[in-house]
């Protein structure tokens, strides 16, 4: 089943696909990302067509936003992953604030279509994601899974991943400031 599947980076060419994936998930389709890059304010007044031109947009520039997974040529799911300086909440979380002074990549976001929940999709994505970010010279990742152990709810806000997820990748946590949602780190080098 694995060998079905393929990933690329999320450049403007794929934007068609990039926006089935979107579009496929019902907070997806309305946030596009920018609950992570922009301004508390500007993502709220962007929810839905503001947030997607503005995705856009970002879609455009040089370097890729993320990773964009598909199974026999269908769009099936998407991984948000670049360099944390790009991310405006990230800059301004007290909870997931820099745990040291080191230039990381920052993984936020997964988004599955469907049809292809449940089949390993978000690990296959964050595997490609590692590697996109490696290739990209990323020296570490981190990211800010959900501890499904340590979560009060079986909400299905898991589009920052699972802890779980991460940890079987070898990512380790390396700091928790809210209980359901460590920081964890893989060393690219």
């Amino acid at each position: 089943m694995q060998d079905r599947f393929s990933f690329f980076p999320a450049t403007a060419d794929r934007l068609a696909d990039i926006e089935a994936v979107f579009d496929d998930c019902a907070d997806g389709r309305n946030c596009r990302c920018a609950y992570w890059y922009r301004p508390n304010a500007d993502y709220k007044a962007g929810w839905g067509e503001g947030n997607r031109n503005w995705f856009r947009s970002l879609v455009a520039e040089p370097r890729p936003p993320g990773i964009l997974g598909y199974h026999d040529n269908q769009p099936a799911g998407w991984c948000g992953v670049a360099p944390r300086v790009v991310f405006d909440r990230l800059r301004r979380s007290k909870p997931f604030a820099p745990v040291d002074d080191r230039p990381v990549w920052s993984i936020n976001c997964f988004i599955v279509c469907k049809p292809f929940r449940r089949r390993g999709l978000s690990r296959l994505l964050l595997k490609h994601a590692v590697e996109f970010a490696r290739a990209n010279g990323a020296e570490c990742l981190e990211a800010y899974p959900v501890d499904q152990a340590a979560r009060a709810s079986n909400g299905a806000e898991l589009y920052p991943g699972t802890l779980s997820m991460f940890l079987d990748a070898g990512f380790v946590e390396v700091a928790r400031r809210l209980s359901a949602r460590p920081v964890v780190r893989l060393e690219c080098r």
